[in-house]
């Protein structure tokens, strides 16, 4: 019987789309925690959560298996489980839908919009790619078999069912997808394309900005090449080789070339109102190719959204409003 058998069922359901937090109470061999309040006092001192952990136990808002309500006073169990739902933070709504590219029984490809987290994590929370496809679609168990950042629009997939999660997720991880990019960036006609670039990228966990490292062996490979010009713009076609943080966006500021809207290359820009939606970044991830690992299927999808700056050069910069795509 596997580890995960032994969790007992979830007494709090989601909330907008939102799993409650598990917790297991770890082992407690020298009796340092008497009752269940001094484990989380200790746990959640000098964060965040420390005030917001005292109000869920006061307010009865932790629960245990069974969905009994527990305590500060409550003696501490070793091994024992307990679920909660954070405080959710205020969020301003992205205004734009999440189109469904493709889907069956077991697999969900969508087109996320610019400005919409995939996954909640810091600030975004219920204002993500999942929290929503959960509630909009009525799939509770939905989970991404891989991650776009915030500000890139375009195809992510998700797996529906529990069981054929790991099988999305490993065509990733064994780079068994083939992805392509379009973006928008300056038109340099000393920029020699095609070609490869390659170098080693690091990205600091708190800091913005991912950094190439010189004379280190090379972790990052992209393809770049221009598939055509408009004016004083380009328009590319980028096949990352590999799945480094933020590699095309550093890659093609290498090449002289940032994209147009990115707000980290060349310079970090100062933090944006979230619901400034002006000056998106130009970059959309346009089509993914693979053989479905659960069903065998041949896929080529590709998004059906188009980048700003192509196809208004003067105008792309503007609020689009609550109705664009």
């Amino acid at each position: 019987m596997s580890r995960r058998s032994h969790i007992p069922p979830a007494p709090l359901p989601q909330i907008a789309g939102i799993d409650p937090v598990r917790m297991r109470l770890p082992p407690d061999p020298e009796g340092r925690w008497r009752l269940l309040g001094d484990y989380l006092s200790e746990r959640y001192a000098g964060t965040r959560g420390a005030e917001s952990m005292a109000r869920l136990l006061a307010t009865g808002r932790v629960l245990g298996p069974g969905g009994r309500v527990l305590r500060p006073q409550d003696p501490y169990e070793p091994g024992g489980w307990l679920w909660f739902h954070r405080d959710m933070p205020s969020e301003p709504r992205v205004p734009f839908p999440i189109g469904v590219v493709y889907r069956d029984r077991h697999l969900l490809v969508v087109d996320k919009p610019h400005f919409l987290a995939t996954t909640p994590r810091g600030s975004h929370v219920t204002q993500t790619a999942l929290a929503r496809l959960r509630e909009e679609l009525d799939l509770p168990a939905l989970s991404p078999a891989h991650r776009l950042d915030r500000m890139t629009a375009g195809l992510v997939m998700f797996s529906i069912r529990p069981e054929d999660r790991g099988a999305y997720q490993l065509l990733f991880q064994e780079r068994r997808v083939h992805k392509e990019y379009e973006a928008i960036a300056r038109h340099d006609p000393a920029v020699e394309l095609p070609r490869v670039v390659r170098s080693h990228i690091e990205k600091v966990r708190g800091v913005m900005a991912a950094v190439e490292v010189p004379d280190a062996e090379p972790n990052a490979e992209s393809m770049v090449e221009l598939t055509g010009t408009r004016g004083p713009l380009g328009r590319y076609r980028l096949t990352p080789r590999t799945g480094r943080t933020h590699q095309l966006r550093v890659h093609m500021n290498a090449l002289g070339l940032p994209l147009l809207g990115d707000p980290v290359y060349p310079v970090v820009a100062a933090a944006a109102d979230p619901a400034d939606y002006r000056r998106p970044l130009q970059l959309l991830a346009r089509t993914l190719s693979f053989t479905d690992p659960v069903t065998g299927v041949e896929h080529r999808l590709e998004s059906g959204l188009t980048l700003r700056a192509w196809e208004d050069p003067e105008g792309w910069e503007r609020d689009p409003g609550p109705a664009a795509a």
